[in-house]
């Protein structure tokens, strides 16, 4: 067993290392001129780049010696509902118990509510970390998204009641969006939030399913405020507590992810506060959340991967068949080869993402906090921009690193083979926690549904020309060239698409997959390069992804290109035979 999650993971080092995050910490630390009153805050960007070096090691301290050994136990043990209460497994509340006493549990809050004011950079690398521990605890420690969403939309009174018990671990949290009969489409939404004038309060009736720790002391609740309404207009976010009118109806008996409860609610009366502005619970509020969650279970699926791979190259190692330790076998190094490579590619889109979605939120509250006349120039074009590349890149993330994860973990069962199958080994246990990934919070599917619009527009062109135009030589400039034609026949695949597909929305879905795996290709491709350059030995890793993907995004192309569309019009023929 490793002794640092942290420490042990030269990738992840990497990644902190090369984050680009001295604007963010600037305007997060706002100029720095929070040093008198709070003696931790940092006094300069390398004062802060030091104390998230701190905190990362001190986590992956946690999660390798405290974490990680009760994973087993854990699984095994599950989460239990008795008298309408859930119990957690012993060892999840023990690592409740460590996360909380390292005072890690309000990451990304402001320090006057008593968080760290961490960027969400540095909070999904504690998340990958847990969640290569245990991918279960992810579900309960990654749902802060729940405290900085009120962070961001709630009223300062709210915050004031809510914020500091979220930063000092006496409450937890949960997100209450799905229904029996909405799942994903949140829009067909119908638990009633109706005003209660008499006590001036609002009251929460109906029906909530799927909900991920849905026991928690505080929950946000999509809910329909608007009587007569049917669409997203008609839905308000509600901030509500754990009371009897509240009742855990079942938990949920699951694939994976045994320490985190998944439970059916039933509202009945339950009082609640709105959050933000009524109509805007789903337009604007759950969207925030999903974009976090989207990161959020990015990380919870990388961690997942890295602990698999690592159990896999390990047992290759060990074992012996025909006088030689398998990881010499070629069919193994090969599969291992390849789960090193993707792991750090999905980690580089993963980190990118993060950085942006750090710049989004830093612009969006200079501009909402600053008198309009005092705006710095450009600052609202940045807002902007910064806005639609996170847009972008976050589900794009989260297709491509749930897809990764639970091929790595498909591979590692595979490599340890008939031992793989069994309960012995922590292998089947990673195969099964992680499938959820690329499910909950969206399935891949709708993320390229989500993505698909910013890649026709190419929303991230500015990066690419960017990224295309560094001082690549020779191999590096080689394969940069190669990941340049795979970007013109993005284009032109694009170009075709939206010229004569324009108005055939059954086509135009059918192809997103493609067109957004092809732009995760060039894009990652960019990133691996530009790695490269930072840290030579990285070359191998970039070509290696560049080779293996490159004709992929050339079969994609080639489909989109061909000028045959029989499987848009013959579809129910092929599922007929």
């Amino acid at each position: 067993m490793a002794e640092n999650f942290f420490l042990d993971n030269p990738d992840l080092r990497f990644r902190i290392a090369n984050a680009g995050l001295d604007e963010v910490i600037r305007m997060r630390e706002r100029d720095f001129s929070e040093t008198e009153e709070y003696p931790d805050a940092p006094d300069s960007v390398e004062d802060a780049k030091d104390n998230y070096d701190k905190v990362l090691a001190m986590v992956g301290e946690v999660c390798a010696e405290l974490i990680a050994p009760r994973a087993r136990d854990v699984d095994a043990a599950g989460c239990r509902l008795e008298d309408g209460k859930v119990f957690y497994a012993e060892g999840t509340r023990e690592n409740l118990k460590n996360l909380q006493q390292a005072q890690l549990m309000g990451a990304m809050l402001p320090r006057r509510y008593g968080g760290l004011n961490f960027p969400v950079t540095v909070y999904t690398m504690m998340n990958e970390m847990v969640s290569r521990a245990d991918g279960s605890l992810q579900n309960l420690f990654g749902l802060q998204d729940i405290a900085e969403t009120i962070n961001l939309f709630g009223s300062e009174d709210q915050k004031r009641r809510y914020l500091p018990r979220f930063a000092s671990g006496e409450v937890d949290g949960a997100m209450a969006l799905t229904e029996p009969e909405a799942g994903s489409d949140l829009q067909a939404v119908q638990l009633k939030a109706h005003y209660d004038a008499a006590t001036n309060t609002w009251r929460l009736n109906g029906m909530k399913r799927f909900i991920t720790n849905g026991c928690a002391q505080v929950l946000l609740v999509l809910a329909r405020s608007e009587e007569g309404t049917k669409d997203g207009r008609g839905l308000s976010m509600f901030v509500c507590e754990r009371c009897p009118g509240l009742l855990v109806r079942r938990i949920e008996d699951k694939l994976g992810i045994h320490g985190s409860p998944t439970c059916e609610l039933q509202f009945n009366d339950v009082p609640a506060e709105l959050v933000g502005e009524r109509r805007r619970g789903l337009t604007r509020y759950v969207m925030s959340l999903m974009n976090g969650a989207r990161v959020a279970i990015s990380s919870q699926a990388v961690g997942i991967a890295e602990a698999a791979y690592r159990e896999a190259l390990d047992y290759a190692r060990a074992r012996e068949q025909f006088g030689t330790t398998i990881d010499k076998f070629p069919a193994v190094y090969e599969m291992l080869v390849r789960c090193k490579v993707n792991i750090a590619a999905a980690r580089a889109l993963l980190y990118e993402t993060a950085k942006f979605v750090d710049l989004r939120d830093s612009y969006a509250e200079l501009v909402a906090h600053t008198d309009r006349e005092a705006l710095p120039p450009g600052v609202r074009k940045k807002a902007r921009m910064y806005s639609k590349i996170a847009a972008e890149l976050t589900p794009l993330a989260k297709a491509f690193t749930t897809e990764m994860a639970n091929e790595v973990a498909y591979i590692g069962i595979q490599i340890h083979g008939g031992t793989g199958f069994m309960r012995d080994f922590n292998a089947e246990r990673f195969y099964r926690d992680v499938r959820i990934t690329n499910i909950y919070e969206g399935t891949t599917q709708l993320q390229y549904v989500a993505a698909i619009g910013g890649t026709v527009q190419r929303v991230l062109d500015p990066l690419m020309d960017e990224l295309s135009l560094l001082p690549y030589q020779g191999r590096l400039r080689r394969l940069a060239s190669r990941v340049d034609v795979g970007r013109d026949r993005l284009r032109e695949a694009i170009h075709s698409v939206t010229e004569h597909h324009r108005h055939d929305t059954e086509y135009f879905e059918l192809v997103s997959r493609r067109l957004c795996e092809m732009e995760i290709i060039v894009f990652v491709s960019y990133l691996l390069l530009r790695d490269a350059l930072k840290e030579r030995p990285r070359e191998v890793l970039a070509e290696r992804y560049i080779l293996d993907m490159m004709p992929v995004l050339d079969t994609h192309y080639a489909w989109i290109n061909s000028g045959d569309f029989s499987l848009v019009d013959r579809h129910e023929e092929i599922l007929a035979l």
